[in-house]
């Protein structure tokens, strides 16, 4: 008799490979054949299947059971009579192991499909921009900068449910870690506000950023001091002219900023509809106004040429600073970050600032000039504090049109003075 047909008429005969192999080879299926070795080990081929595959048969609780080990190919002889001895004794102790087997694939599914639709650190934090910032802040592009250039890139992919404090302080020292140490307050205060949302919202149970403070982060932030004082003006206008890669619109954008101190901001999302080149008056509207009121700004005749030129510059754009290279796809005009970037190209040699010590600077300059502090404050778009501002209405604007061009002036003659490799007779020596 063949020891198949041995086999399936419940014959106990231990299983060899070579038989296995050789029922392979002629092709022969069958339902199962038993191995002798382990009560209820069986070899299955039915038609159906391409290769043979090990089943342990058994009885729980008076039912029948049956269990797939895994195929001959990735299970031998050996491995499948070890691995239903183990099973067998787990049966022993009132364990039924294909129940076992169905649940923990059933939880693992379950697992895989909860990670991919897991709600990301970057998806709650998209969400929370959409819902809370958008339409409500005043400047959500720093809010959105802050999103994608530090809080994605470092923790972005993660589920938020997975998120725990040492994630939150690996991404604020690697932002201390590249010398922002004040952005990095930045981003503990938005990480915050964004788990805050995630467990109103009942996405995450705890906020990890909770326990930081900013110690924890860039430290408590002092008010910056900087300011350039004539000489170093000069030094900066000498630099940039010889800079190699700077282009003439970041050089008349820096003179811009200097002379109206205006916010980079507001210069970068301006649009042409707002001046009057020939009255000399920038009308800037209160929805792009730090301080939420519309403000007449005067413009200086050296300032209105410097801006007749970028209009040149512009092509017919709708925007002072039109968005330049792959920036178009993202905003229309210029990103506030470009000129940082631009003059961290300009080897000046001065004493670190940023463009915000613009407004630092003319402040300093045209108290210096003669103008009132009142006047002063008003050229930079502060609103007057105390008791003076809530009843004076009057805004000053002659008057900062005399201080702006006097500050104006100042500049170009510091200007020219690079140019002729002449230092000017400092008459301000109390700020030189």
């Amino acid at each position: 008799m063949h020891e198949g047909e041995m086999a399936d008429r419940g014959e106990k005969l231990k299983l060899t490979d070579l038989q296995v192999r050789n029922w392979i080879k002629a092709g022969e299926r069958f339902e199962q054949r038993s191995d002798g070795d382990v009560t209820g080990l069986v070899l299955s081929w039915p038609v159906r299947y391409a290769k043979p595959f090990w089943r342990l048969r058994y009885r729980f609780a008076g039912k029948a059971r049956i269990m797939n080990l895994g195929s001959y190919g990735d299970l031998s002889i050996a491995d499948a009579r070890e691995t239903a001895r183990k099973l067998r004794a787990r049966i022993a102790l009132g364990e039924d192991v294909a129940a076992s087997k169905q649940k923990a694939k059933a939880e693992a599914l379950a697992a895989m499909d909860e990670k991919r639709n897991a709600r990301t650190v970057g998806k709650l934090a998209d969400e929370y921009f959409e819902r809370m910032i958008l339409g409500r802040w005043k400047h959500p592009n720093i809010v959105r900068a802050r999103i994608e250039k530090d809080i994605k890139p470092r923790i972005g992919s993660m589920p938020a449910r997975d998120v725990r404090p040492r994630h939150i302080d690996d991404l604020l020292k690697a932002v201390v870690a590249r010398g922002a140490p004040t952005i990095a307050n930045d981003v503990l205060r938005w990480v915050r506000r964004i788990f805050d949302y995630g467990v109103k919202r009942e996405y995450v149970e705890m906020n990890p950023a909770s326990a930081f403070d900013l110690n924890d982060a860039g430290g408590r932030e002092e008010a910056r001091k900087r300011w350039l004082t004539r000489d170093e003006l000069q030094t900066l206008f000498r630099s940039m002219r010889s800079a190699q890669g700077f282009s003439v619109e970041n050089d008349l954008t820096v003179r811009i900023l200097l002379a109206l101190a205006v916010r980079k901001g507001e210069l970068c999302a301006a649009r042409w509809q707002e001046f009057d080149l020939d009255a000399a008056v920038w009308s800037l509207p209160a929805e792009r106004s730090k301080t939420n009121e519309p403000i007449d700004i005067p413009l200086p005749p050296l300032v209105v040429g410097w801006l007749r030129e970028l209009r040149r510059l512009a092509c017919g754009s709708d925007y002072v600073l039109p968005a330049r290279k792959m920036q178009t796809s993202f905003i229309p005009h210029v990103h506030e970050g470009t000129l940082g970037t631009a003059l961290g190209k300009v080897r000046h040699g001065l004493e670190h600032f940023t463009v915000h010590d613009f407004r630092r600077t003319a402040r300093t300059h045209l108290e210096a000039l003669g103008a009132p502090p009142h006047v002063a404050e008003r050229c930079l778009n502060h609103k007057i504090k105390g008791v003076e501002g809530v009843y004076n209405r009057h805004d000053y604007f002659e008057e900062r049109r005399e201080a702006l061009c006097r500050w104006a002036d100042l500049l170009d003659k510091l200007d020219r003075a690079t140019m002729a490799n002449v230092v000017p007779i400092r008459a301000d020596a109390s700020v030189a």
